[in-house]
């Protein structure tokens, strides 16, 4: 009976060191989920950021900004401004208080700010289609998916253009082709697709691209930035019309952010300085004059209004 009462108590014991060790390991693997989430969180959310608004002025040899104003005067995310063509109007995408994505427009002449869309869903890069009837724009989904849509220019349910493809930005060619930027899936490169909406006919363009994708003012092409290797950043233009690809400049070293003006100007950003550059003509950046005490910190996306005297400029909050 001794050694059957030994053996009971060890087997007890060993079955409590086996079940604490259990609940240890369960616990370590919370922890470290907990950990690796929080770290996944803090590492994809948005940065915080401002939009502000300045008076361009655009001569044959030198360019210069003044007058700024803040748009947005709001904590958090306010990024990837975008004018309408004939309206003193400005869309952008902007996170509530939920953490969600929605598209506001904001009025510069009557100074006042509202929404365009207040959805479950996360909508981003706001552009207005040439028709001038809807804003396209990304919607993202909860189980990862990132369709294109496009909302009526005075509100309403989205039409739904693209669910196949994993879209993260784009830009009209015309009302009927589109220009996209394709997430790439498994590890592969981000690709630049032409796509014709009619037939749905897809052709892939280019890999390795940046996400400034723009129409050429007076040209039938589009511009977009191609990153062929980790030290060489090319902008290029493809002609829609016989479908050929060519160079205009090399980037900023490490930038992409970009916009046009009118007279077909490039403007690009570099930091805490924005450059120009005339690519008939140029082949070294300039700096544009900025003349005003306002200290600028992480510029990332630029836009520039149909009229050509006004600029929309991102900073670090």
């Amino acid at each position: 009976m001794g050694n059957i009462g030994s053996r009971f108590i060890i087997l007890i014991f060993k079955s409590r060191a086996d079940s604490l060790l259990c609940m240890i390991v369960s616990s370590m693997k919370k922890l470290l989920a907990f950990i690796f989430l929080s770290f996944a969180a803090k590492a994809f959310s948005q940065a915080g950021s401002e939009i502000f608004i300045f008076d361009l002025h655009v001569r044959r040899d030198n360019v210069s900004i003044d007058n700024p104003k803040n748009i947005t005067n709001h904590k958090g995310y306010d990024n990837q401004p975008s004018f309408h063509t004939d309206k003193p109007l400005i869309y952008y995408a902007s996170f509530n208080d939920d953490g969600r994505s929605d598209i506001k427009f904001y009025n510069y002449k009557t100074e006042e700010t509202k929404w365009l869309t207040q959805t479950s869903e996360k909508e981003y890069s706001p552009t207005l289609t040439l028709d001038r009837q809807y804003i396209s724009c990304i919607i993202q989904r909860d189980n990862g998916a990132q369709d294109l849509g496009k909302y009526p220019i005075e509100g309403g349910e989205p039409i739904i253009i693209i669910d196949n493809l994993t879209v993260g930005y784009h830009v009209w060619a015309d009302n009927s082709h589109l220009g996209l930027f394709v997430l790439g899936q498994g590890g592969e490169p981000n690709e630049l697709h032409y796509l014709r909406l009619p037939t749905k006919s897809d052709t892939i363009l280019a890999q390795n691209i940046g996400r400034s994708l723009h129409k050429i003012p007076e040209e039938t092409a589009i511009s977009f930035v191609h990153k062929i290797s980790e030290k060489e950043w090319t902008i290029k233009k493809f002609n829609t019309s016989n479908r050929e690809i060519s160079n205009i400049a090399t980037t900023l070293p490490g930038n992409e952010d970009m916009c046009w003006t009118i007279d077909g100007k490039i403007l690009m950003s570099g930091n805490s300085k924005i450059y120009w550059i005339d690519p008939k003509t140029d082949v070294v950046w300039k700096e544009v004059k900025i003349e005003s005490a306002l200290p600028l910190k992480g510029i990332t996306r630029l836009a520039v209004s149909a009229t050509g005297n006004k600029l929309a400029v991102v900073l670090a909050e």
